[in-house]
């Protein structure tokens, strides 16, 4: 349904419309059907839970890396289990959240007979909101911790030029009577795609985002795009982040460094060829008691010392609102969804 939200026109549609819609775009550009199934899924997902910079906002992104033959839309990953915890998969130069679904049932498997496994994905492009891989595993009452890196473009505290990834670090956890705690955060100031977006609509960032070309602080996104180079968060702190998620994330899975893929020979390519590291922990093998309900004691006690809100609850009030009334997209841009489809 088409109608105008102030001054812009918008399409309200389905989760499953969207779904839908975006499916047969992956289709159109050459990924397969399994491949198509689980990155329309994980970007509608990100758009039906607002988080816009993570959602349609990177479809342009993977059809430009598809089309200029970058990834693989097509790889089937290789599961190979190599000890009584641990599972590697080769994503055969495809994308990582394929790879994560062909191992997530042996994933399980693991966990549930050991008390925690690790699944360490390799070749792989990931290009999307990291939250979604972990929220689900908390959902069945499991810890998960995710940790990918990205294409160099932060700056190493007190280095001089750009080496690390934005190198995001997912964490999900149950709770007894709430969704699950869930945080998915950049380790640089600011989210790429937070700063493409911000240039797209002509915003300022806040100060220490990023460096300009010249490695001059810039609060211009533009300036941080052309040439320039984000900050990591917290300076030293969220840099030995970075450097920490570099060596789990490619060092031990097999991955390439943020600084060791060359895609200059691809033109349009955007999705970093790096690794992805998953550990999964059964938390009452641990505790010797209810996980979930030490988890709502915890937000209980933060609630009582005056924190309004809890890691994901603005993503899951989105959600719901968006399961029952719809999800709003700019009609020039599901218009422009529609083609890509293919009419």
């Amino acid at each position: 349904m088409s109608e105008a939200r102030g001054d812009e026109q918008v399409q309200t549609v389905s989760y499953l419309q969207l779904v839908d819609l975006l499916r047969r775009i992956f289709l159109e550009h050459g990924t397969s059907p399994d491949v198509a199934r689980v990155l329309s899924e994980n970007c509608a997902s990100a758009q039906r839970d607002g988080s816009d910079s993570h959602g349609i906002f990177r479809i342009p992104g993977y059809l430009s890396s598809l089309a200029s033959g970058w990834v693989d839309g097509q790889a089937v990953p290789v599961v190979e289990d190599v000890a009584d915890a641990f599972i590697r998969v080769d994503a055969a130069n495809g994308f990582a959240q394929p790879a994560l679904a062909a191992a997530r049932s042996r994933l399980i498997e693991k966990v549930r007979k050991a008390g925690i496994a690790i699944l360490a994905i390799r070749n792989s492009h990931h290009f999307a909101a990291l939250w979604p891989d972990v929220e689900p595993f908390a959902r069945e009452g499991l810890v998960a911790l995710s940790l990918v890196n990205s294409m160099t473009c932060v700056v190493p505290h007190g280095a001089e030029k750009p080496l690390f990834g934005t190198n995001p670090i997912a964490f999900a956890a149950p709770r007894a009577d709430g969704d699950p705690i869930v945080f998915d955060l950049a380790t640089s100031a600011i989210a790429h795609g937070d700063v493409q977006i911000a240039a797209r609509e002509g915003r300022m960032l806040p100060a220490g985002m990023g460096v300009d070309r010249s490695g001059k602080p810039t609060e211009d996104p533009r300036a941080i795009l052309d040439g320039g180079a984000l900050l990591p968060f917290g300076g030293h702190k969220g840099s030995a982040l970075s450097m920490m998620v570099e060596l789990l994330a490619a060092g031990l899975t097999g991955g390439h460094f943020s600084f060791e893929f060359d895609w200059s020979r691809h033109p349009g390519a955007q999705t970093p060829w790096t690794g992805q590291l998953l550990i999964v922990i059964d938390p009452d093998r641990g505790a010797g008691q209810s996980f979930a309900q030490r988890s709502e004691e915890l937000v209980r006690q933060l609630h009582g010392a005056g924190q309004s809100r809890m890691p994901g609850e603005r993503r899951y009030a989105r959600r719901v609102q968006s399961l029952s009334v719809g999800i709003d997209i700019p009609l020039h841009d599901w218009q422009r969804l529609q083609a890509l489809a293919g009419g």
